[in-house]
């Protein structure tokens, strides 16, 4: 079965943009494409995602656990863990693993508290 090359009638309507505008259309495109998964990524989290997400920045399992755990329980957990590890690094100028380090202990929950507020 030989199937017809319908390439230029499919394509009719770009022949008449710029790479620019390609391009721009690609990203629009993209973005529509993947607008449902990013909604379902930000209204459907649990702690092991959460944990997973620290632990590809760096965070051993114990102390990614510890993050978590503090997280849910200041209500901050629906931003991210990542996200408050984000933050409290930028703030205080350090890698993950210290970030994480100090926020396991229960210290430094401040600066998210601060930026969200808390359930406490």
């Amino acid at each position: 079965m030989v199937r017809p090359d319908t390439y230029r009638e499919v394509r009719a309507h770009l022949a008449g943009l710029s790479d620019e505008e390609l391009e721009a259309r690609f990203w629009d495109l993209a973005r529509e494409a993947v607008a449902p998964l990013v909604e379902l990524a930000r209204t459907h989290t649990s702690p092991s995602i959460e944990r997973s997400v620290l632990m590809r920045m760096g965070v051993d399992s114990i102390t990614a656990k510890g993050v978590v755990a503090e997280c849910e329980a200041r209500g901050l957990l629906a931003h991210g863990a990542g996200h408050v590890l984000l933050v409290c690094m930028q703030a205080w100028g350090v890698e993950a693993p210290k970030a994480a380090a100090r926020l396991a202990r229960g210290e430094g929950w401040e600066v998210a508290e601060a930026k969200w507020g808390g359930a406490r």
